[in-house]
């Protein structure tokens, strides 16, 4: 199992260009256009679930990420066209086996995301971090919200040098933790939550 391990916070645009200056970031940037599926019944929602298709710069992903204890989360994905068609590839990489019973149900699209990600990576007491920049749009029952976020997800290394690089930056431009999600907000969009 993949295991995504990873630090949000909610960030303003100027609190995302004050960080780019102040680390003299040469990021890379992708666009990220996510749409997230459940069942009728709500089987992966109700899991705490996640399974996604997103388009990186055209190119397909798909990915299903499932709850694990602290910041972390199991995390499965490949390059496929179509969810249906990936989750056969999913459950073969390790992602649960259940997920075939659940999505026999049939799948639908809950909500949305629309984003550009600028993204670099940062080395930190000998860890390999990246730090994303999102801004864009959450999307889920007709309407959209803003998306406006920073993560450092841990590439390699111990996950204390995502924590404390993440609680570095939480002080050094005011960041407020993002308990939750995409995935979540959109769906308590979605849900008129």
């Amino acid at each position: 199992m993949g295991i995504e391990f990873e630090m949000k916070y909610s960030a303003t645009p100027e609190q995302q260009d004050a960080l780019l200056a102040a680390y003299e970031l040469s990021c890379r940037e992708i666009r990220m256009e996510t749409t997230y599926y459940d069942t009728p019944s709500a089987a992966f929602s109700d899991r705490h679930i996640t399974l996604r298709r997103r388009m990186e710069n055209d190119v397909s992903v798909c990915t299903v990420k499932t709850p694990v204890e602290g910041y972390g989360r199991g995390e499965w994905e490949c390059g496929c066209d179509d969810i249906l068609s990936a989750l056969p590839k999913l459950i073969a990489l390790g992602a649960p086996e259940a997920l075939a019973v659940w999505a026999a149900e049939g799948l639908q699209e809950v909500c949305a995301a629309r984003f550009t990600r600028q993204a670099a990576d940062f080395n930190w007491n000998g860890a390999v971090l990246e730090i994303a920049l999102d801004r864009g749009v959450l999307i889920g029952g007709g309407r959209e919200v803003p998306l406006c976020e920073i993560e450092v997800e841990l590439k390699s290394g111990a996950p204390e040098d995502a924590i404390s690089l993440g609680m570095l930056l939480q002080r050094q431009f005011g960041l407020q933790p993002q308990k939750k999600s995409k995935f979540r907000r959109a769906l308590a969009l979605a849900r008129g939550e």
